[in-house]
């Protein structure tokens, strides 16, 4: 009789676990691009997920670019997905007529054939566009004056930068930590980019 209440309890357990574990392993295959944080990393449950699109039969142009542009789309959603709790739906386009790259509030980025611009630092700054920055509504609201006047990313800037920082803001982009320029580019600068576009959401971008 032990015994076999052990066995049935076993069961029980195995059956409880089941779903977590054919969820988990169903969201790696059907959304590679989702790059997901551990959980124990995570902010908040919000996702940003992306998607590339992609020729039927690719020439070596585009397959070439479709790496580049896989490895720093990956690299920029997972560091989005560890440190904020921001959610987005992204559609990625290769487009060599582009100068550089673009992002729209639509969800959409498009990169062009300049492969300087095929890096993580762009990434992430065209993601901040497609939540809002330089495209929204309460971008022109709250940044519209040349500095952003929301409390919160402010707050957060003087915590980094000391109590007479500011966010500058012009032609649909912000600075410091706007990644605008690949001179800007750290680790430290990356993760306090996606702290402050987090903070300007949570203002009202």
């Amino acid at each position: 009789m032990r015994s076999r209440k052990a066995l049935i309890a076993a069961l029980a357990a195995a059956l409880l676990a089941g779903p977590g574990v054919a969820q988990a392993a169903t969201t790696q295959t059907t959304t590679p691009h989702s790059a997901p944080a551990p959980a124990r990393e995570r902010a908040a449950a919000a996702t940003i997920t992306w998607s590339l699109v992609r020729a039927s039969n690719p020439t070596e142009d585009q397959r070439t670019a479709y790496d580049a542009i896989t490895r720093a789309m990956n690299a920029a959603v997972a560091r989005y997905n560890n440190l904020s709790d921001l959610g987005k739906t992204i559609t990625v386009r290769y487009e060599p007529g582009v100068p550089t790259a673009d992002g729209n509030i639509n969800g959409t980025i498009r990169f062009g054939s300049n492969r300087s611009y095929m890096n993580e630092r762009t990434a992430l700054h065209e993601i901040a566009h497609t939540i809002g920055v330089g495209t929204s509504s309460g971008w022109s609201r709250l940044g519209g004056s040349g500095t952003w006047t929301g409390g919160q990313a402010t707050a957060l800037v003087k915590q980094y930068d000391g109590s007479g920082a500011k966010i500058s803001t012009g032609g649909g982009h912000f600075w410091p930590y706007g990644l605008n320029y690949d001179n800007e580019w750290s680790n430290t600068a990356a993760d306090r980019h996606v702290h402050i576009v987090a903070a300007m959401v949570r203002d009202g971008l």
